[in-house]
């Protein structure tokens, strides 16, 4: 059974910095893609950052280029990622997930079929 487990979620001001982290088992998570989704009350799932299943290719929604930064330990099995100069739009419910293979991943980012449970990021102006 796969499971995805995030941490590092909570309160920050804006300007401030946060890292979500990931924990990763019941899967191949080397050949896996992974990401980082978010979503608002009433808005749908958008895709924040992915990375592909050898680490060497990742992808950021605009939004969050320059200021957020994705990476994952092959051996841990753990996914994070780094959050700077955090804004108050920034404040959603975040969510790990993954792609079952590395052909899951592409120039649009990683196609999850696993998620995880969230975790809160609420960032005040």
């Amino acid at each position: 059974q796969v499971q995805l487990v995030e941490s590092g979620g909570g309160s920050v001001q804006a300007g401030g910095s946060l890292r979500l982290s990931c924990a990763a088992s019941g899967l191949m998570f080397r050949l896996a893609c992974m990401g980082w989704f978010r979503q608002v009350p009433g808005k749908e799932r958008e895709g924040v950052a992915s990375i592909s299943s050898g680490g060497t290719s990742s992808y950021y929604a605009d939004s969050v280029k320059g200021r957020f930064t994705i990476s994952r330990d092959n051996v841990k099995n753990t996914l994070t990622l780094q959050m700077g100069s955090l804004k108050s739009e920034d404040t959603a419910m975040y969510y790990c997930a993954a792609g079952y293979s590395s052909a899951r991943f592409t120039s649009a980012g990683c196609t999850p079929d696993y998620w995880g449970q969230g975790a809160q990021v609420t960032v005040s102006s």
